[in-house]
């Protein structure tokens, strides 16, 4: 799921509010722009000046949302970019011409630039915040002898309130738009007369979701389009307090138009309160135009029912589809529905893993994305369940559009951020086209380390795929320290991911071999294997940790056996916990970050009480519940007594997934144990760090405190 953030740390430009301008390219840059920073601007490692820095990480553009023209073949899409020295970050606009390697950037201001899609051959629109607010805009796209470039712009009248994404009809007639409604009655609402009070008065459940109060929810708007201003907007949950999409990540791909303009799918969970904080039970909803009447499609499909998609002939509609209320990471099933008979078909059933997203290729072909064995690939599937893999080699691949028989597509890997590929179907070559190179300037000039698969025996007789990364200029008759790395989610794979936080290759360019294994609890190897971390915590995952560690010291001199450490972030950072008072001496440094410390506590504080049923089986009271009372006998709080290892704990303020004082907690006990520890705390931050500064500050705490003791 994806959902537009207009973050707070976008500098919105102050301009004077014309309906329309001119632009002129690099002519209108601000010479303060955020946009790419050369190489040689950026500091060097002290091991090499071809090692990746924490900097070189921030100065990457970040290619995000994307839109191919389906007959043109044209493509738009956005780069963001960081500053750390004015902390804020920029995204701008760029357009490739098909056929073409060379993109043309469209915009050049500070102000937010993204979310762009394809009016019509000669025009997009998207979403800036250049007028003070987050409003649509239209932009003509002038093409000269095969090259593209950016003509007048306009700013779309009619709906004044922040747009945080949007569709486009079919007839072009129509928009649909995202935009926040108020969902509860404030203070102020109940008391006037206390206009600067602060203080919230709560009388239900989910008060607070991932980092913010709720207060709003999302809602979609119709409106209708004549090219130059919004008219009519109906909101179709008007006065209903829901979500659609859903928060926290939901954006436009949970809704989606019919062919013929006529009707809108969206997906939506019809609860508030308790029920909403126990449930994971959404639908998808049919809302049409002409009548203003709603149908849920999914009726009595019991978990989580997303993202709906109309073939293109308006004779089927697709969806994602969990089966069981409560669980999040349940496999999610791409289903398709006939119109006409209503009859639902489970399509990608031979696909023992999650579909991660998908889309129609024709009327009767699909393609999705999916983990197995650690990779992300892209796979085709009819309407009678024939599967075909697509994609090969040692990548993670996303979805972003087609034309005709070609994919556009995104592709990372831990060696590389994202870029642009084109794969064609109507050739054997499983290997796209690389349409864009975004850091090329940077990459260039670095040296990535080597990722090796490796599988290993597990405790209970199974084989488990970890990943082994190696440190640039790797030499076999050197001893380095290594790091065990711990997973999140806990249901998220260890695939070819690259973060711009929890980096291998940036670890590995500290002189760090990293071992990441694919512990049980993991999509990608079956539903036994994934769903065997379900309350159970400390068994068989912890197991696996221990495992994956142990064979590739016992079996690789390389390996500084005394100088070991474990890292992780939120289920990681709850192993980390964990494994500091079950390690047996193996590791001389622990970092957690975001991770549960106190099983108890967690199980209240969290504001997704479906989460929390499900992974710890029950609550801490139900003392008949052997499940449940097996979770909590396994909360790292019980085992402090056996911790003797640094440790530095790291957390968000603004987590309200999991709250801050857990690791202020671990913090305590550690110091109060006499065990040396450190805490860093980010009131501004949520389960992740988004602020370039704080960023930063991250990684140098991160090495610092591994150095330390890994280090001679």
């Amino acid at each position: 799921m994806r959902k537009l953030i207009i973050m707070a740390s976008i500098a919105l430009a102050a301009v004077s509010c014309s309906n329309s301008k001119q632009t002129d390219g690099a002519n209108e840059a601000n010479s303060s722009l955020i946009g790419k920073t050369s190489f040689e601007s950026l500091p060097k490692s002290s091991l090499g000046e071809d090692y990746l820095t924490p900097e070189a990480l921030w100065a990457m553009g970040r290619i995000g949302q994307t839109d191919i023209h389906p007959k043109t073949g044209h493509i738009i899409y956005s780069v963001t970019y960081y500053s750390v020295k004015e902390n804020k970050s920029n995204s701008e606009l760029f357009v490739l011409a098909n056929g073409s390697k060379t993109p043309v950037q469209l915009t050049f201001d500070n102000s937010y630039q993204g979310t762009a899609r394809w009016l019509d051959e000669n025009h997009v629109l998207y979403v800036s915040t250049e007028s003070g607010m987050a409003q649509l805009w239209k932009m003509e796209i002038k093409e000269k002898d095969g090259v593209l470039s950016a003509g007048k712009t306009l700013m779309i009248n009619g709906f004044d309130q922040d747009i945080d994404d949007f569709s486009i009809a079919p007839d072009g007639r129509h928009l649909m738009l995202v935009s926040q409604v108020k969902s509860i009655r404030s203070t102020q609402d109940l008391h006037p007369d206390l206009d600067k009070t602060t203080g919230r008065v709560v009388d239900d459940l989910m008060y607070k979701h991932w980092d913010e109060w709720t207060e709003t929810a999302p809602h979609p708007f119709i409106a209708e389009f004549d090219g130059k201003s919004l008219s009519n907007a109906i909101d179709v949950l008007e006065g209903e307090p829901f979500e659609a999409p859903m928060k926290p990540f939901g954006g436009a791909e949970q809704l989606a138009w019919s062919p013929d303009s006529k009707q809108l799918a969206y997906t939506c969970r019809k609860k508030t309160g308790l029920e909403y904080a126990i449930s994971t039970n959404s639908d998808i909803y049919l809302y049409d135009l002409e009548s203003k009447t709603t149908r849920n499609l999914t009726e009595g499909m019991m978990g989580y029912d997303i993202n709906p998609s109309f073939s293109p002939d308006g004779k089927h509609i697709a969806w994602q589809s969990m089966e069981r209320d409560g669980y999040e990471s349940d496999q999610n099933r791409l289903f398709v529905m006939d119109m006409e008979t209503g009859e639902k078909t489970f399509v990608s059933r031979d696909f023992e893993s999650s579909v991660d997203e998908y889309m129609w290729l024709n009327n009767s072909l699909l393609a999705f994305t999916g983990c197995w064995h650690a990779l992300v690939h892209i796979y085709t599937v009819n309407l009678e369940g024939y599967l075909k893999e697509v994609t090969t080699g040692q990548y993670d691949y996303s979805l972003c559009g087609s034309k005709e028989s070609q994919i556009l597509c995104k592709r990372h890997s831990m060696q590389e951020p994202d870029d642009l590929y084109m794969l064609d179907l109507q050739t054997d070559q499983l290997e796209p086209t690389r349409l864009t190179n975004e850091n090329e300037h940077i990459l260039s000039h670095l040296t990535m380390g080597k990722v090796v698969e490796r599988w290993q025996p597990t405790t209970d007789g199974k084989q488990m795929l970890t990943w082994i990364i190696y440190p640039p200029h790797f030499d076999p008759n050197r001893k380095y320290p290594t790091l065990l790395y711990c997973e999140g989610g806990p249901q998220s794979p260890v695939s070819q991911f690259w973060s711009y936080r929890w980096n291998f290759m940036m670890m590995a360019a500290n002189d760090y071999i990293i071992v990441a294994p694919n512990r049980r609890g993991l999509p990608g190897f079956g539903n036994e294997w994934n769903e065997e971390i379900s309350g159970d915590y400390g068994g068989q995952c912890m197991k696996d940790y221990l495992s994956a560690i142990d064979e590739f010291v016992a079996n690789e001199p390389y390996v500084d056996k005394d100088h070991l450490g474990c890292i992780g972030a939120s289920f990681g950072g709850f192993s980390v916990y964990w494994l500091a008072g079950h390690h047996n001496k193996r590791f001389k440094a622990f970092i957690a970050h975001d991770g549960i410390f106190n099983m108890e506590m967690q199980y209240l504080e969290t504001e997704e009480k479906w989460f929390a049923n499900w992974d710890m089986g029950g609550a801490y009271w139900e003392k008949e519940n052997a499940t449940a009372q097996r979770t909590f006998a396994n909360s790292p709080h019980r085992f402090v007594d056996q911790w003797d290892t640094p440790i530095l704990c790291i957390h968000g303020e603004k987590d309200y997934r999991i709250l801050a004082n857990q690791a202020m907690a671990a913090f305590d006990a550690a110091k109060m144990r006499g065990v040396p520890a450190q805490l860093l705390i980010f009131p501004d931050e949520n389960h992740w760090v988004l602020k370039p500064q704080n960023g930063i500050l991250w990684q140098r705490t991160f090495y610092s405190w591994l150095d330390k003791w890994l280090k001679e």
